[in-house]
């Protein structure tokens, strides 16, 4: 990756409805060499796809949480049974694997309160090999950024 695939990134992570020609002017390409390169990063996996950056409270879920988790044995086995087993649970949009005391940090959205309960008993408690589950309320969102930093 150079430094135009760079620049062609940020852009798109600044604005990702901007048409290859705003793209193009912006990176200093013509429109062709611009959206060869897209369609390069496209297939080699490094734009993974595109989506909107939509409001959690406006569309209904008014409590982000994050969640850090502690398993008793990592195992392989109680690893890959846990990671497996929150692949499926829709409130959960991130989930991180961390170094230091706890094992992973997920990322959870919910309605309200009774419902972040209700997730922890219905999804996290019966997992095997949870030990510990560490919950933190974000109240507030300083910062939200979706472009890289330059490099160089």
């Amino acid at each position: 990756m150079d430094v135009k695939d760079r620049q062609i990134i940020r852009a798109l992570q600044e604005n990702g409805r901007q048409t290859n020609s705003e793209i193009a002017d912006l990176v200093n390409l013509s429109p062709s060499p611009c959206l060869r390169r897209i369609r390069n990063l496209e297939k080699s996996g490094a734009i993974r796809g595109y989506s909107a950056d939509a409001d959690p409270v406006m569309y209904g879920l008014s409590e982000t949480v994050f969640v850090r988790i502690k398993l008793e044995c990592h195992n392989k086995d109680g690893v890959k049974q846990f990671e497996q087993k929150i692949q499926n649970i829709d409130e959960i949009l991130e989930c991180h694997l961390l170094t230091g005391p706890m094992d992973y940090q997920l990322k959870v959205v919910v309605p309200n309160m009774v419902s972040y309960e209700n997730f922890i008993r219905r999804s996290l408690h019966p997992i095997p090999g949870v030990v510990t589950i560490d919950t933190c309320f974000v109240y507030g969102t300083i910062k939200k950024k979706a472009a890289f930093p330059e490099l160089g």
